[in-house]
């Protein structure tokens, strides 16, 4: 009974706030994403195909400011559209095309005071859970090189915060630190080897902070969600066309995006793998993702960033496992869990990665330097 209320506000009020072009059909849920309800709009036109747009309502208890996202995303896509078309490309298809009200707003915010955005659809294209076809994993990282390079020159400090502190690696190291302390739920004592295991590594956790602030790396803009399903893939090529979800486009480091996209990618074992024998880091799977990323980016990072690249794996990974045993100290709070222990099984899975990595690094340093220029 929900959804039906859902879709007959939609169809009733939503859709005609924006400037959709021919005679509405119908609407469907589209996409498996987590945070956002997303549906694909049908519109019938008289002398050519019906035509689909993607309508986005906006979750606001996690993205609170729908105007400072909706003014990142312009700016982003409209920097990026000027690069396409100077390029030689079709950007309503290699970027996002944001559809406005028919006021001319970014979004539109509906009685119920829940807000409402709208894209074009991307046609002939696929996003992948997985890289379930070969070379998959090579061209999500050609697409995020191509997203970096392509905004090599954008001003990141124009950008706004989206979530604040969300790659913060201090920040996160600080509130493990309390959640230790406080030991709400008395699990503190049963995870003394994986406290233990943070606790040395305090040190990483400021490197690219410091960095930046220091103006010894660059501030830029970065994506800050680069998992595969975040690229709309060419349906005939696999070619990554178009870079999506740009939710949590923030200032920020290179090493943010690339280490992410290890962390998960190049990771032989599921997020929450139990049996820890499974997990490592796959070293040619780095190496794949190192040549498309860098065969795209490359040429605009600058040596400092190189030297850097492969510790931004570690880095990461650290941080997802401390956030996942941070929120097993408070009791499951943040990451919905569906069985006993459940964050600390994630926690463990990705120390077990850092572990692997950390033997492997002479290697992984070694990959990406020889991809350097500068």
């Amino acid at each position: 009974m929900e959804n039906k209320i859902i879709d007959t506000k939609i169809t009733a009020e939503v859709v005609n706030q924006f400037e959709f072009n021919g005679e509405f059909i119908h609407i469907e849920p589209l996409g498996q994403g987590h945070i956002n309800s997303t549906y694909a709009v049908y519109f019938r036109r008289e002398t050519v195909p019906p035509i689909r747009y993607v309508l986005q309502r906006i979750n606001t208890s996690i993205l609170k400011n729908p105007l400072t996202l909706m003014k990142n995303i312009e700016g982003v896509t409209n920097h990026l559209r000027k690069k396409i078309m100077e390029a030689g490309g079709n950007p309503d298809r290699e970027t996002l095309t944001i559809v406005k009200t028919k006021d001319g707003k970014l979004f539109y915010e509906d009685g119920d005071k829940e807000c409402w955005r709208a894209y074009l659809f991307i046609e002939d294209a696929t996003c992948y859970q997985s890289a379930e076809k070969p070379g998959l994993f090579y061209n999500s990282a050609k697409a995020f090189g191509r997203f970096q390079k392509l905004l090599s020159d954008y001003p990141a400090e124009t950008l706004s915060e989206t979530i604040e502190k969300f790659h913060n690696t201090v920040n996160r190291y600080k509130n493990f630190e309390k959640a230790v302390q406080e030991d709400r739920m008395g699990r503190a004592k049963d995870v003394q080897k994986e406290i233990e295991f943070v606790k040395a590594r305090k040190d990483d956790c400021g490197i690219v902070l410091d960095l930046i602030e220091k103006k010894e790396i660059p501030l830029r803009v970065t994506h800050n969600d680069t998992k595969l399903n975040n690229i709309m893939m060419d349906n005939e090529t696999n070619e990554g066309i178009c870079v999506i979800d740009l939710d949590t486009v923030m200032p920020g480091s290179v090493f943010y995006d690339f280490g992410d996209s290890i962390r998960f990618g190049a990771s032989s074992a599921a997020e929450d793998e139990t049996d820890l024998s499974k997990v490592y880091m796959d070293i040619n799977l780095f190496k794949e993702y190192v040549e498309g990323f860098l065969s795209e980016a490359g040429e605009t990072l600058t040596k400092k960033e190189y030297e850097l690249l492969a510790f931004s794996a570690k880095l990461l990974t650290l941080e997802c496992g401390i956030r996942f045993l941070t929120d097993y100290l408070e009791g499951d709070t943040y990451f919905k869990i569906h069985r006993e222990h459940h964050n600390l099984d994630r926690a463990r899975t990705q120390f077990k990665l850092v572990a692997n990595m950390e033997e492997k690094m002479e290697m992984m340093n070694e990959i990406v330097m020889s991809h350097c220029k500068n």
